[in-house]
């Protein structure tokens, strides 16, 4: 887990500045400052960094997958899906309900170029989805990616 970094200095030159953010610095503030300002600062910081875990199973329309095991179930039934299958649905349900790029899903899966992404996608929903013709739960987010989303 990582913790945030504001550096608080005197030193407010640009090369200051530049350098600690460089060294991984999350924000950083010259004096004098306004004490609102740093508790603002602060806040976005710590709004950033809380990113929540993902949940352990995703339901589906009666169908429940679990990342950490690379299951997806129908009740007692497994359903099999292929190593690209997997890799994709684990990184949708990483974030369910956000947006994630065509271009991310290309570099996080062995899809390796967006227009395998599509492909992947079109057999995925062929699993998940009561009619892959108007999917509620694997979704295209026009001009960025698709998403997940869960019951």
């Amino acid at each position: 887990r990582e913790t945030p970094v504001m550096l608080l200095t005197a030193k407010g030159e640009a090369s200051s500045r530049i350098e600690g953010l460089k060294h991984g610095a999350d924000d950083y503030l010259a004096k004098p400052f306004e004490p609102e300002e740093l508790s603002l600062r602060c806040a976005a910081i710590l709004r950033r960094s809380h990113k929540a875990e993902p949940p352990a199973e995703v339901e589906m329309s009666g169908l429940i997958f679990n990342a950490e095991r690379g299951e997806l179930k129908e009740g007692d039934k497994r359903i099999r899906l292929t190593e690209a299958e997997l890799q994709l649905l684990t990184v949708l349900a990483g974030s369910p309900g956000e947006p994630v790029s065509r271009e991310q899903l290309a570099s996080l899966t062995s899809a390796g170029m967006e227009r395998s992404v599509d492909v992947q996608v079109t057999r995925l929903r062929r699993k998940i989805e009561p009619n892959p013709r108007e999917p509620i739960h694997l979704q295209t987010v026009r001009g960025i990616g698709y998403r997940l989303m869960p019951d």
